[in-house]
């Protein structure tokens, strides 16, 4: 990494950067769409579409162990066990208006704070700081591979329970439904009552 002093400026972008903006908004447009969508499964193949923008990234930011872990964990686990879950809880394939709940000024408020947030701590950390994309890459797998599983080990955990708690309830999820069909469809169907008057008036 160097110092801002030596980057050619905004004005002069290489192909890297060139192609590291179109990346990005490719992955904005997808991720966008992702909350959008009213479609469960649309969602879930958009999402996919995201995360593998994030992969691309991390590589032309020449990190491509972290990009590896992105598409083997998140696009090869998370979005698979989205769409297990999917189909484990028979969730509708077509447009789905419960998909709406109706707060989407809230989380758009939240989602425009957290982002602003997000740029500005970016922003700050690494002011004059630039990352050399045609130079030799900073770093080593090595040492990534230590930092990722000594100091964050514990949020990779985390991650892990959260994966088998949704699983788990996808699966009681989709055998109540299966139970409530099958105790719903074999209840008998009565006639309704008759009184005797009305029998007589119909002869």
């Amino acid at each position: 990494m160097s110092l801002a002093a030596g980057h050619p400026g905004f004005l002069s972008p290489t192909g890297v950067e060139i192609a590291f903006l179109l990346v990005g908004l490719v992955t904005f447009g997808a991720a966008l769409v992702t909350v959008t969508t009213r479609q469960l499964v649309h969602a879930a193949l958009w999402l996919v579409v995201a995360l593998g923008g994030l992969a691309v990234e991390y590589l032309l930011l020449t990190a491509e162990f972290i990009a590896w872990v992105q598409v083997l964990i998140y696009v090869g686990s998370v979005v698979v066990l989205l769409l297990f879950g999917l189909m484990l809880t028979k969730a509708p394939i077509g447009r789905s208006p419960d998909a709406d709940s109706g707060n989407r000024w809230a989380a758009v408020t939240v989602a425009v704070a957290a982002a602003v947030a997000l740029v500005w701590v970016v922003v700050d950390a690494f002011r004059t700081t630039w990352i050399d994309l045609n130079g030799p890459a900073a770093g080593s797998t090595r040492v990534t591979g230590e930092s990722l599983f000594r100091t964050w080990v514990l949020p990779f955990e985390a991650l892990s329970v959260l994966l088998l708690a949704a699983l788990v309830g996808a699966i009681v999820l989709s055998r109540k439904a299966t139970a409530d069909t099958a105790s719903g469809g074999t209840a008998p169907v009565e006639a309704p009552a008759t009184a005797p008057g009305e029998k007589e008036g119909a002869r």
